[in-house]
């Protein structure tokens, strides 16, 4: 498993626990007992002060570890029959989007989300999960199928961003994101948003227009990444820690500020330590509000979904 700086600590109290239970094999007695367990209660209360005290900046880390779960991670736990469905039918599929129909529980789901790779491979053929205008245009078409056919919506934000490439560019990458922000507002089915890893800047947004939105516990959500900030302020990336602090950008800071309607908490060491824990997590939070949703008009749901993101933000004249 991939260690970040700050679980070296742990990692070398579990190999002292490992080392220790080898050194014993068979031959346990009471005192033996009684130590091992000593070790296991230091490394599970290391664990808890450790993962209850992260800063802005670990939960950026943790957001972005590498075993840590992606959207079709996701819909294959919480589903059993998920068709994908490709293409923008304007000028290809982009790979860095995925969505299609689940089942979950009975209820038909279009799920639609960023999709990163495990490998160099990977990662080059889902474009690191940024997607390019054809990908919000794809994401556009299924919300829309999904509205024709009168199913619920959910979107799994997973981006360090758009892509910024010059192509992208030609293509039209902020009428993209635009088209998408203006239409989701008046989908007439309910939508729910979730934030499974980095949620960065438009190429967030331009799925996250929803009923409900949520983050996991250890996830980000900004117009800017740490680390961007930090090159624009102090013109050096050394400064990324300050600036995720200053951004206040982590799922509490979120919530307190009423940009988020909810959290879902992750097992202890992340949501890489139980994907399947994770996983269920999720799936009940999609159920619970979906429950909720269901039981608005369209008018009603429109109308709070508007003045939910009309209310955002301090304006002052």
């Amino acid at each position: 498993m991939t260690l970040l700086d700050f679980e070296k600590p742990i990692a070398e109290l579990e190999a002292r626990l490992a080392e220790m239970k080898q050194q014993l094999g068979d031959k346990h007695d009471a005192d033996s007992e009684s130590a091992l367990k000593v070790v296991e209660n230091k490394i599970l209360q290391l664990k808890i002060e450790t993962y209850q005290n992260l800063t802005p900046w670990q939960r950026v880390q943790l957001s972005r570890h590498p075993e840590r779960p992606y959207t079709l991670d996701y819909i294959y736990s919480i589903t059993k029959d998920f068709i994908e469905l490709f293409g923008d039918r304007t000028v290809k599929d982009d790979k860095a989007m995925v969505g299609g129909f689940g089942t979950i529980d009975g209820q038909t789901f279009m799920l639609i989300g960023q999709q990163k790779g495990r490998n160099t491979k990977e990662r080059q053929f889902r474009n690191f999960g940024m997607a390019n205008p054809e990908g919000y245009r794809k994401a556009l078409r299924l919300m829309k199928l999904a509205e024709k056919f009168d199913k619920p919506i959910v979107t799994f934000i997973d981006t360090p961003g758009a892509y910024p490439g010059i192509e992208a560019e030609e293509r039209g990458q902020a009428e993209a994101i635009a088209r998408n922000l203006k239409e989701m507002f008046m989908l007439k089915v309910p939508v729910i948003c979730i934030v499974i890893g980095e949620g960065a800047s438009g190429g967030a947004l331009g799925i996250a227009i929803g009923d409900r939105v949520l983050m996991l516990e250890n996830t980000w959500y900004s117009v800017i990444s740490p680390e961007n900030c930090s090159t624009i302020l102090w013109r050096s990336w050394n400064f990324k820690e300050q600036a995720a602090a200053a951004m206040k950008l982590t799922a509490k800071d979120m919530l307190a500020f009423k940009l988020i309607d909810g959290i879902i908490e992750e097992p202890l060491g992340g949501a890489h330590t139980n994907k399947e824990a994770t996983a269920n997590a999720v799936k009940q939070a999609i159920l619970a509000y979906h429950s909720e949703l269901a039981q608005m008009s369209v008018a009603e749901r429109i109308d709070k979904r508007i003045e939910k993101f009309g209310s955002m933000g301090l304006v002052i004249e």
